[in-house]
């Protein structure tokens, strides 16, 4: 029942964070995630989905990332790499998302878009059953090296960044500033709904005991 609980929470999670992808990329000409630059460009240029080489490079990570420290993979590290891809196809193949209207209102859909991810980030996070395959990269990475997590976190951002841009990805403003906004969300987030979790746990478990008991 516990690990059941943290599953959906998951799924949940996820179902959330990609949405807010979608959202976000549906605004893309005021500036996506470096990450999803990189997704759009590859998309652009090669062809599949944006989702399909969001499945692609988090397969990637994650390889790199069992070669580097395997203890950063575990089952939801697996079904975000491809959960994620798919919830954002879905999203764009049904057209629910609001579209770009080149006006300011494209500036609160990003925004909203932004918080989502946020929110969703920090919600999958909270379940504990695996970080996701950018997050588990440079975990590794940070410990391979022996440098701190944000700096690495940075430096990879910003190379994902200028190797999107240089293949013709969507960059803008929005690029810079997504960080800002979306990391206190995911943190606020990640840190609520982790103790949520944990004492949802553990009254769960206090019940099994004294059915147990009794």
């Amino acid at each position: 029942m516990v690990k059941s609980f943290r599953w959906l929470f998951f799924l949940l999670g996820i179902m959330i964070f990609s949405g807010g992808i979608s959202l976000t990329i549906n605004m893309q000409h005021l500036g996506i995630h470096p990450w999803d630059v990189l997704n759009v460009a590859m998309f652009e240029r090669v062809g599949f989905t944006i989702g399909t080489w969001n499945i692609i490079i988090s397969m990637i990570l994650i390889v790199v990332c069992f070669i580097l420290d395997r203890r950063y993979i575990k089952a939801g590290t697996f079904f975000n790499a491809v959960l994620v891809g798919s919830f954002v196809d879905f999203y764009h193949w049904t057209g629910i998302l609001p579209e770009a209207t080149n006006t300011w209102v494209d500036i609160l859909f990003i925004l909203a878009g932004i918080c989502i991810m946020g929110f969703g980030g920090g919600l999958y996070n909270a379940a504990g059953v695996g970080s996701g395959p950018r997050d588990g990269f440079m975990l590794s990475l940070a410990d391979k090296l022996k440098a701190p997590i944000g700096r690495v976190r940075i430096i990879t951002e910003c190379s994902v960044l200028v190797i999107g841009w240089i293949i013709g990805g969507p960059v803008f403003i929005f690029t810079f500033i997504f960080t800002f906004i979306q990391s206190p969300i995911f943190q606020a987030t990640y840190l609520k709904m982790g103790e949520f979790v944990l004492k949802v746990e553990y009254n769960q478990n206090k019940k099994r005991k004294e059915t147990h008991v009794s």
